[in-house]
């Protein structure tokens, strides 16, 4: 493969962009390749090399680069009747309507135009909700570029990890490892009436896909219940990916007072939203107090977009497709590393997939699961599978992005581009490409 146009690009870049990207993540060493388009499950960069793209825009592009017509006639016909309005448009609502219909906690929407902006303003609707000023995140996790969030330590005793974020944020910021129910129940005991909202993803997707812990999730809603906290899911990465329509709250059977969404509802468009019981909703203004508003929130294409993907999958048997195509990828890899990798692990659900590069486990694999850590106990590996961010810290992250990611891009396959991030399967991905991806994945773990 050569690189020539991408190098020459990035040398452009570096001159006008910090970093020469627009997004952290996109600075892969010693400089990324430069995508020219996309095609089906494939995108081909500036030098013309072709890969089996399972970054899919970070997870919002469940239907692959090529859309449907009905999807595509959708978006067209609203690009071009104006981009633009400042007021309001049918197909927000008929987007909410849908939303509703099928998430569990959702009976009203806030539409915005990240997952950043959803989950900045959740935060802010739990504090106004409740008149209190502190919130639980997980250690380790990532719910955007936030200042509530952008937290590093434990307990009470955090602080910011990017420098521009005043101390007074962190001090309002309380972390629990994920899958520990006693710390919740301990920061709780402490801190409980002073306690807003449980913010936390149903399953880490920035960290190693992580699932839950039988149990923890119920704890969860048990202890916010008791105290009077609000529950909220990050379904940034999950929503309408795990769990299908009904997300991953609906697969896990644990409803939350507030999810956040992005990604899939925009259809591969800038969007967030922030849905939940009315009566919490309505907080924002302008029928409450809670300040929310934006410009471009509920823009017309990029509810087009969101509805004729969510209405496409819905009608089309998407998520039998995806899921079935994830499994087969996680089953092969989990034979892969069964013979060259031992210690590595397999995760990830229904359209997600990793291996993340654990550094231990048992030479006994008797009652592991089969297609992705999922967590059980009767696993040999249950106690070596990572089950918070600090054992997906732990991990080989290094080889990862130094000598892995580079190799399976020689081998044609587009992978994120470090150990943290999930990895996603499209409607547009076929048998063919999961056999080519894991004979990829043979020659190089």
């Amino acid at each position: 493969m050569t690189d020539n146009q991408s190098r020459s690009l990035y040398e452009r870049a570096l001159s006008v962009l910090p970093g020469g990207v627009n997004s952290s993540v996109r600075a892969i060493r010693p400089y990324p390749f430069f995508v020219e388009r996309g095609d089906g499950a494939h995108v081909i960069d500036a030098d013309g090399n072709r890969y089996i793209d399972y970054v899919m825009g970070y997870g919002p592009l469940l239907l692959g680069h090529d859309l449907p017509e009905s999807v595509m006639a959708g978006i067209q016909q609203r690009a071009s009747e104006g981009p633009m309005y400042g007021a309001p448009t049918e197909v927000e609502v008929e987007l909410a309507e849908f939303v509703a219909r099928h998430v569990p906690s959702v009976e009203m929407i806030r539409f915005v135009n990240s997952g950043t902006e959803a989950t900045v303003s959740a935060v802010r609707l739990a504090r106004g909700y409740t008149g209190r000023d502190k919130i639980v995140i997980m250690e380790g996790s990532y719910h955007g570029a936030q200042e509530s969030t952008l937290v590093e330590g434990s307990g009470s005793d955090t602080h910011p990890s990017s420098p521009g974020i005043p101390e007074t944020f962190a001090e309002h910021t309380l972390t629990v490892p994920f899958n520990d129910e006693q710390a919740v129940h301990e920061v709780f005991a402490e801190h409980g009436d002073d306690i807003a909202a449980v913010l936390t993803e149903p399953i880490l997707g920035n960290y190693g896909i992580v699932h839950p812990v039988d149990g923890y999730h119920e704890t969860l809603r048990e202890v916010t219940d008791e105290h009077g906290s609000l529950l909220i899911f990050d379904e940034v990465i999950t929503g309408f990916r795990v769990g299908g329509l009904q997300c991953a709250q609906g697969k896990f059977g644990v409803t939350p007072d507030v999810t956040t969404f992005g990604k899939i509802i925009g259809g591969g468009f800038p969007v967030g939203a922030i849905g939940g019981r009315t009566e919490i909703i309505e907080e924002f203004t302008p029928s409450g107090d809670v300040f929310q508003s934006g410009t471009f929130s509920g823009h017309p294409v990029t509810m087009a977009a969101g509805l004729e993907t969510l209405r496409y999958a819905a009608e089309n048997d998407v998520y039998d497709h995806v899921n079935g195509l994830g499994e087969q990828l996680r089953a092969g890899l989990t034979d892969i590393i069964a013979d060259h990798a031992p210690n590595y692990t397999v995760v990830g659900t229904d359209s997600m997939f990793k291996v993340v590069f654990t550094r231990e486990g048992p030479s006994d694999r008797s009652n592991h699961c089969e297609s992705g850590c999922q967590q059980n106990s009767e696993c040999s590996r249950y106690d070596y599978c990572p089950k918070n961010g600090a054992d997906i810290k732990r991990a080989d992250t290094e080889r990862w992005e130094r000598l892995f990611w580079p190799a399976m891009k020689d081998e044609g396959i587009f992978l994120t581009a470090n150990q943290f991030e999930s990895q996603f399967v499209s409607d547009a991905h076929t048998e063919e490409d999961i056999e080519e991806t894991l004979e990829a994945y043979k020659r190089q773990l």
